[in-house]
């Protein structure tokens, strides 16, 4: 209600989708942006209505698709939003509102951690912890487009389904809903003994067993697992903004001349403004470019949930924020 006039940058979107993301509120504490009430949504998709004169990228009628910057005072819940012209790419007419909302955070993840973090390329073997969640989804997937070899893990019966009948195959899928699997032998046998080149996790065990409060964690591998199954020169990529690690794990890794890096999709978003703003143009336009590309020609084959009512934004979003939430949940105007 009552939008600014447009500024000379920025771009009036006709929101027709947008995705719900859990909100880290720890991070926006930390960088000074929390406040009492938090814009919620921030992939979004939908059509230019009007630019400003000095946007060289968008006209009116344009289809697009953008991630709001993290200090965004707006949500995306909206039906009318105003954004820089340097968060937005052109929507292919192939990909449908939703499934462009609710691909481009994935999509950004997976690039950053297998493009820019690891370096994936034909021959390596990867493994994908959490395979069937929408983000190991899109892994897999830009992985396997690689000419990686990919191995995944399933916390259900049903995961492990839906990861089987995944085209181009898993080449293994783990199931771990049962606690007696040992993903780290599963990884070396189905390597030859070599390990893996780089894994990507979901989470990882910081404690011992009975320190463990919740069922979910008890079926996340614990680092020393992780470490053992890592072949030489691999890469481990970490969810875990907590992973603390002892002397003998950081001498194995020596000895294997092993690295981790820490996924945090945000990074684009959390330098200083002016380097923020240039390396956003420099390296995630281009990257948000080649994610709706590669759902036009169905290269990535989102997991999403049945597109949701605007008015049951906010019990979706309590569940997102929960963790709770097995499909990407995409709310559609």
């Amino acid at each position: 209600e009552n939008l600014p006039p447009t500024r000379d940058n920025d771009v009036k979107v006709q929101v027709r989708a947008c995705a719900l993301s859990w909100i880290d509120t720890k991070l926006l504490s930390e960088i000074k942006l929390e406040k009492e009430l938090l814009p919620v949504g921030r992939e979004i998709s939908g059509v230019v209505l009007e630019v400003g004169r000095k946007v060289t990228f968008f006209q009116p009628d344009d289809e697009v698709v953008g991630i709001l910057p993290l200090d965004s005072e707006e949500s995306g819940l909206c039906e009318v939003i105003l954004v820089h012209e340097h968060y937005l790419v052109r929507k292919p007419e192939k990909v449908c509102w939703v499934e462009a909302a609710g691909a481009v955070r994935d999509g950004v993840r997976a690039y950053t951690a297998l493009h820019y973090l690891s370096q994936v390329s034909p021959g390596k073997t990867v493994l994908v912890m959490d395979g069937a969640s929408p983000f190991g989804t899109i892994a897999i997937q830009l992985a396997q487009h690689r000419g990686a070899k990919v191995i995944s893990t399933a916390y259900s019966l049903e995961d492990k389904q839906y990861l089987e009948r995944l085209r181009p195959p898993v080449a293994r899928v783990i199931d771990v809903s049962n606690g007696k699997i040992d993903v780290a032998e599963s990884c070396l046998e189905e390597t030859g003994g070599l390990g893996v080149d780089i894994v990507l996790d979901a989470g990882v065990k910081l404690y011992s067993a009975e320190d463990e409060s919740t069922s979910k964690s008890q079926l996340l591998p614990h680092k020393h697992d992780i470490i053992a199954l890592l072949g030489v020169g691999g890469h481990w990529i970490t969810t875990e903004k907590n992973l603390q690690l002892d002397p003998p794990d950081s001498h194995s890794l020596f000895l294997k001349g092993a690295t981790i890096s820490f996924l945090n999709e945000e990074i684009w978003n959390l330098s200083n403004i002016q380097q923020g703003k240039y390396l956003y143009i420099l390296l995630m336009i281009p990257i948000l470019e080649d994610i709706m590309e590669k759902l036009s020609s169905s290269v990535f084959r989102p997991q999403l949930d049945e597109p949701i009512p605007l008015y049951e934004a906010k019990v979706s979003m309590e569940i997102v924020q929960k963790n709770q939430a097995r499909k990407r949940q995409v709310i559609q105007f």
